[in-house]
C-alpha cells in the first residue's frame, strides 16, 4: 500500500528562494495563489522561474509579487508579447491580507517569497513575514550551521 505524501512536502518545486533564509528570520509562512496568463503556466511547468530579486508589496489592500522573473518559452503565441518581469496578484484571504497589512505596516515586517511550487494543480507562492537580519546575525547563523555540519561528521565517525 502506497503511502499518502506529506502534505507539506513541495516536491513539484518549481523555484526557491535561498538567498530570503539568508537575509531574513522568517517569522511566519503562508500560502498564496497566483494570478498568471497562460504563457505563465506552461514556462512554469518547464520551470522557467527565479524568485532572487522579487518581493511581495501591498497595495490598495491586495497583494502583489514584484520582480519575479518567468521566461517565456520559445513557442509562446505570436500575438501575445510576454513580458517575463510583470508585477503578478497573489490570491489571499481578506484576514489574511488585513493580518499582513497591520504587520507590515505597524510592526516593520516584510513579505518575501520563498518558493514557488505545484500544489492539485495549481501554482502556490510561499510567503515568508520576515524581519530583516543584521550582519552579525548572518555570521553567527554561518557559524552555527558550519558546527551542525562539523557535528554531524563527528558523529558518523564515531
Amino acid at each position: 500500500m502506497a503511502s499518502k505524501p506529506d502534505k507539506n512536502n513541495h516536491s513539484k518545486t518549481i523555484a526557491l528562494n535561498k538567498k530570503a533564509r539568508h537575509e531574513f528570520h522568517i517569522e511566519e509562512k503562508l500560502e498564496a495563489g497566483l494570478a498568471l496568463q497562460g504563457w505563465e503556466v506552461k514556462s512554469l511547468r518547464a520551470g522557467r522561474a527565479q524568485l532572487q530579486e522579487a518581493y511581495v508589496y501591498i497595495k490598495d489592500a491586495e497583494a502583489w509579487l514584484f520582480g519575479a522573473h518567468i521566461t517565456a518559452l520559445p513557442t509562446a503565441s505570436t500575438h501575445i508579447k510576454p513580458d517575463p518581469s510583470r508585477t503578478r496578484k497573489l490570491l489571499l484571504h481578506k484576514s489574511e491580507l488585513n493580518k499582513l497589512i497591520g504587520a507590515t505596516e505597524r510592526k516593520g515586517y516584510t513579505l518575501v517569497p520563498l518558493a514557488l511550487y505545484w500544489k492539485q494543480g495549481k501554482a502556490k507562492l510561499e510567503i515568508g513575514l520576515a524581519k530583516g537580519k543584521q550582519a552579525h546575525d548572518k555570521r553567527a547563523d554561518e557559524k552555527n550551521r558550519d558546527w551542525s555540519r562539523d557535528k554531524q561528521r563527528i558523529m558518523k565517525r564515531g
